[in-house]
């Protein structure tokens, strides 16, 4: 699998450029240290990726990273904070409003990047303050889109991986072209498989997810006979 170099430079592959990792068929990894947390690059999220990782030419000393739930954004924001020095602030739309100006101010002030984490851009957040208003409109935006076919398999794959579960090349496959194109579906789409070869003591199989998943409404229940 090809990574991203440490230094952050893109390497000969073409990591950096987003048409080049288009092209790619399996996600990357970002960062290279195969000792800390790693977070899966598709094109569903390189841009995303890219802009964080060129955080030096932004117009402004912050930024907004906007991607669903179980995107890994918190992920994705750790590590811009470790490589940049920068400083995050999580659920960014539940902070006050001054606390948000005074953070946007101080990066400004001190050079220090600052990443705001949400799950919408700023227009849907209602902000009465118009200073706040106005700084959080000239803030670019990074945002994590669905997962593809792609990342929904690389995603699966680890999290089996991750649960010492035996998942054949076959059964990830079948699950990549019926569950919902979602982060959260592929956590309980595992979650739910886990449990049931746990209780039921049973290789996982294709024809048990099936029975599971349709159980637990995560894939459409097969027509009646």
């Amino acid at each position: 699998m090809l990574r991203r170099d440490e230094s952050g430079e893109e390497d000969k592959s073409g990591l950096g450029d987003s048409r080049a990792v288009s092209q790619i068929a399996l996600p990357l990894v970002w960062p290279a240290d195969p000792h800390g947390d790693e977070f899966l690059v598709s094109p569903s999220n390189d841009r995303a990726v890219h802009m964080l990782d060129h955080w030096a030419t932004w117009p402004v000393m912050a930024a907004l990273l906007v991607g669903p739930r179980k995107s890994g954004r918190s992920l994705l924001a750790r590590i811009f904070a470790a490589k940049s020095g920068g400083t995050i602030i999580d659920d960014a739309p539940d902070r006050s409003e001054t606390e948000l100006f005074h953070a946007w101010n101080h990066a400004q002030a001190h050079r220090r990047p600052l990443l705001m984490i949400a799950d919408v851009p700023a227009p849907a957040w209602h902000v009465e303050l118009p200073d706040l208003r106005s700084r959080l409109a000239a803030t670019p935006l990074a945002e994590i889109g669905p997962p593809d076919d792609a990342l929904i398999r690389a995603l699966l794959e680890r999290e089996f991986g991750r649960r010492g579960m035996d998942a054949r090349p076959d059964l990830v496959d079948w699950l990549v072209t019926r569950i919902e194109r979602s982060h959260v579906a592929v956590m309980r789409t595992v979650d739910a498989l886990d449990q049931e070869v746990m209780e039921r003591r049973k290789r996982l199989s294709i024809p048990l997810a099936r029975t599971t998943l349709a159980a637990a409404a995560l894939i459409p229940s097969p027509p009646e006979p």
